[in-house]
């Protein structure tokens, strides 16, 4: 990438000779505009992952002293005051912004745009050739930053999911960049100082949102470590069941906000065990009938405990519904068929495959060729076919990791449950009380 780089660079000195042309005094007040917008990024929930909105100081470039003056203000990235980047990144991101700001100028340029301070009357004529190079600058950002993540092996952290959400907010910012080009034919370089306010809104509307996500998920995280320190066997079930229900979610094509609220729900599914009494979840043998009856109202409990959190929105039909049956004989309400909510029924196949090739006190994990059997044969009685479906297509492309074996539970670790209402394959006995 740096060699491309500084290919480009080379090829405009040696043989288009366009460097000498350039307007070296609006360049160097882009190059101070990008730099600041550079060294101030929001940070994401992506692993060491940050952004800014210094690609809209790089596409006025575009406009105002064309592809290889937008090519040196992307390479001035190379400059950052952010702490502790290491050289070598440095180096990849003034590179990888000086080849997306080339582009994209040629793209402005092919798409009949001129290079310069735009006029009054010809602003018009710039918008379709800035929309083609801000459609090109902002894609090739990403796949260039995830092709460099997939080649040093670290391929979990590109953000695939919600990738179009992503763009779509970038293309967005990117309309920055046409202001800034706007402005200059007014006030000059004074614009980059007007256009500095609302970037740095738009960089703080980042934070903010990134923020408010890691706040929900550390919610999550603690009701969830809440509900799983009642029995040891159960560690890391929330979590998995968040995973194979957005496994299903994304098989049959659902929106980014909707995985998000699904992943939230597998979370916090079993969240009403914590109104359960912990000697009938532990319970060794069967269960009475006002025993079993508090089991069946976990899914209700759970609705109460998070009725309060706005955010969840859908994610509750899928907490309180998980439990119902297409046949009808579920709980708590009794639903059948196309009644139950898309997120319960989603849930319902996550969580007994999760039970299924988990470690419980009274059994080994099944191995998932068994536990994937069985989804099949309760289709259409227990679960939803459509998601059993789903759900053997999302295994058998991406896999599934199953949790380790657990060994014997530590010296004062709590105690486990006997039996495990989520578990087809086990089903828990009810006597009588008369």
């Amino acid at each position: 990438m740096i060699g491309a780089a500084f290919a480009l660079l080379g090829y405009s000195v040696a043989v288009s000779g366009r460097l000498e042309q350039l307007d070296w005094s609006n360049l160097l007040v882009l190059a101070l505009l990008f730099l600041v917008c550079e060294s101030v990024p929001t940070l994401l929930n992506v692993k060491q992952a940050a952004v800014s909105v210094s690609f809209s100081a790089a596409l006025a470039a575009v406009v105002l002293v064309g592809p290889e003056g937008a090519a040196l203000v992307g390479m001035t990235a190379v400059f950052s005051v952010r702490p502790g980047l290491p050289l070598v990144k440095r180096l990849f991101n003034g590179a990888q912004f000086a080849v997306c700001g080339y582009v994209a100028g040629k793209i402005y340029e092919w798409l009949g745009g001129g290079v310069g301070l735009p006029t009054i009357a010809g602003f018009d004529d710039l918008i379709v050739p800035f929309a083609g190079a801000a459609a090109v600058f902002v894609p090739l950002n990403f796949i260039l930053i995830a092709l460099v993540l997939v080649l040093t092996g670290q391929a979990d952290q590109v953000p695939l999911r919600g990738v179009a959400q992503f763009m779509v907010s970038y293309l967005g910012y990117a309309t920055f960049g046409l202001l800034i080009a706007g402005l200059w034919a007014t006030v000059s370089s004074i614009s980059a100082v007007l256009v500095l306010l609302p970037l740095f809104v738009a960089r703080w509307a980042f934070g903010q949102y990134n923020a408010q996500q890691r706040s929900y998920d550390a919610t999550i995280a603690a009701l969830c470590q809440a509900v799983e320190t009642k029995d040891y066997y159960t560690r890391g079930h929330c979590t998995r069941v968040s995973l194979a229900s957005g496994m299903i979610a994304h098989e049959i094509g659902m929106g980014s906000e909707r995985l998000r609220a699904i992943r939230y729900a597998g979370m916090l599914h079993d969240v009403g065990k914590l109104g359960v009494p912990t000697k009938v979840l532990q319970k060794d043998g069967p269960l009475t009938e006002e025993e079993f009856a508090a089991i069946q109202l976990h899914p209700m409990r759970g609705l109460e405990i998070v009725r309060g959190i706005d955010f969840l929105d859908e994610a509750f039909a899928g907490i309180m519904h998980h439990h119902e049956r297409q046949d009808g004989k579920g709980y708590p309400m009794g639903l059948a068929g196309d009644e139950i909510p898309e997120f319960a029924r989603i849930i319902a196949v996550a969580d007994a495959f999760d039970s299924m090739t988990s470690d419980r006190s009274y059994r080994g994990a099944r191995p998932v060729e068994v536990a994937m059997a069985e989804l099949r044969k309760g289709a259409g009685t227990q679960f939803d076919p459509v998601m059993v479906v789903a759900f053997i297509k999302a295994v058998d492309r991406d896999g599934w990791e199953p949790p380790r074996k657990v060994i014997t539970p530590p010296a004062g670790a709590a105690e486990t449950t006997t039996k495990d209402h989520d578990d087809p394959t086990m089903p828990i006995q009810v006597v009588s009380e008369r």
